[in-house]
């Protein structure tokens, strides 16, 4: 049209090409860096030296657990004192020893109490805390302050609300008139278990707050408003919309509950090395390998039947993992 100020086309094959120049700094950009001989060792130590502690302490004690456990060895004397004896270890200990079998009923009310009670009041202050209340970092840090105390601070702090002459829980019952005598909480068969595992649970709720915390906050905010729109109270949405979308924490949780009861040994042992009421798979195991019997055959044989136990939750997590990621 006469008159327009439209500049002409220009062809596609005869549109200006960039300068050889450019195209250089491109292809150089693009070109990868090759490591040079610091890098390479860098390299190596960094696979090597993680490669090396794992095999150092972790398989190498695990295999030689197991093939002691064939065996009866009282830990002296040297290798030439060692005696295969085959299974004979472990059919003792599901025939003739005694500490087993409450080991095995201490551990599993472990595991119960820790789903029943740390759980629930876990997945409880997580959802408070979310909320985003006034002082939610102070009521944070104050949860989750008993995991990163040690557990001889613990057990000194509950030996503070037990003990029979001047704890504070027999100076309430008391004052309260619901017992006459103080209770010797960490001494009496009948209810110590129950108090350790008041302290056990005290120590296990805010890594539970932790974990579905982290899960709350990757919950994406438009499944609730939904939910809001759908006229579902907060109950509801947590348990049939929130809760199901943390598949992946809750079965993190179920792994390090079941892991944490089979581990547990610690406050046990500080509290009365794992007698009187108290006996624990893993301080069954503490008690014959480095105690004063002595019998690392017979306390290696524990320990393995302990992996396999262990080996179960572990299982199951990894095969969720793998499934998971396989899912497209």
């Amino acid at each position: 049209m006469a008159g327009s100020s439209q500049p002409p086309l220009v062809p596609a094959e005869a549109a200006p090409s960039p300068p050889v120049g450019e195209h250089r700094g491109v292809a150089q950009n693009r070109r990868v860096r090759r490591l040079t001989g610091r890098d390479k060792i860098v390299v190596a130590l960094m696979v090597l030296v993680p490669l090396v502690l794992t095999i150092g302490l972790v398989w190498l004690p695990a295999i030689a657990t197991v093939i002691l456990s064939f065996t009866r060895w009282n830990g002296v004397g040297g290798l030439s004192t060692i005696k295969w004896v085959g299974t004979e270890n472990y059919h003792n200990i599901l025939t003739i020893y005694p500490p087993f079998w409450p080991a095995v009923r201490h551990n599993l009310l472990w595991l119960v109490a820790l789903f029943l009670l740390a759980t629930p009041f876990g997945i409880f202050l997580a959802v408070l805390v979310d909320k985003g209340l006034r002082g939610t970092n102070f009521y944070q840090t104050s949860l989750f302050l008993p995991v990163v105390l040690s557990l001889a601070l613990i057990g000194f702090i509950w030996q503070l609300q037990y003990s029979q002459d001047f704890g504070f829980l027999n100076y309430v019952l008391q004052g309260l008139h619901i017992i006459k005598d103080p209770i010797d909480w960490y001494g009496d068969e009948r209810v110590n278990i129950y108090a350790v595992l008041v302290a056990a649970s005290w120590k296990h709720v805010g890594y539970i707050m932790l974990l579905y915390l982290a899960g709350l906050k990757g919950v994406d905010p438009s499944l609730r408003e939904a939910a809001t729109v759908d006229g579902a109270n907060e109950v509801q949405t947590f348990f049939r919309i929130v809760f199901p979308v943390m598949r992946p924490i809750n079965i993190v949780v179920m792994v390090v509950t079941v892991i944490e009861s089979l581990r547990a040994f610690d406050l046990v042992y500080i509290t009365n090395k794992g007698i009187n009421g108290l006996e624990l798979l893993s301080v069954l195991v503490t008690s014959n390998i480095v105690g004063e019997t002595q019998r690392v055959g017979f306390g290696s044989a524990l320990g393995v039947v302990l992996l396999v136990i262990s080996l179960v939750p572990i299982s199951v997590f990894l095969y969720q993992s793998f499934r998971r990621e396989e899912t497209p």
